[in-house]
């Protein structure tokens, strides 16, 4: 298994309060690189998950646990939601799918 995919945990950080005008500043979107072993979700484990068969499912495996806090993961130009996530004794798995 190669851990050669490049994975960005993406965290949202909301705008600040600009009293002067009374509007909130843009949203940024801090990013963190982790390099991850990425392939396509079985059939087994999506009817598992999610009780069909979806498009745009991936399963990422970290070698290391991920601990810190994110809202959403970016592979190339993709955006994915995490649907399930398993912490195993030295690596961690996301099972996701494409935000659309």
């Amino acid at each position: 298994m190669r851990y050669d995919t490049p994975v960005y945990f993406q965290k949202t950080i909301s705008g600040e309060y600009d009293p002067n005008t009374g509007n909130y500043g843009e949203d940024s979107v801090d990013e963190t690189l982790r390099y991850a072993s990425v392939m396509d979700t079985s059939i087994k484990t999506m009817r598992l998950i999610y009780g069909e068969i979806r498009q745009g499912s991936l399963c990422i495996q970290l070698q290391n646990h991920y601990t810190d806090v994110f809202d959403r993961i970016r592979i190339g130009e993709r955006i994915y939601t995490v649907d399930s996530s398993r912490k195993l004794r030295v690596k961690h798995t996301f099972v996701v799918s494409e935000v659309q």
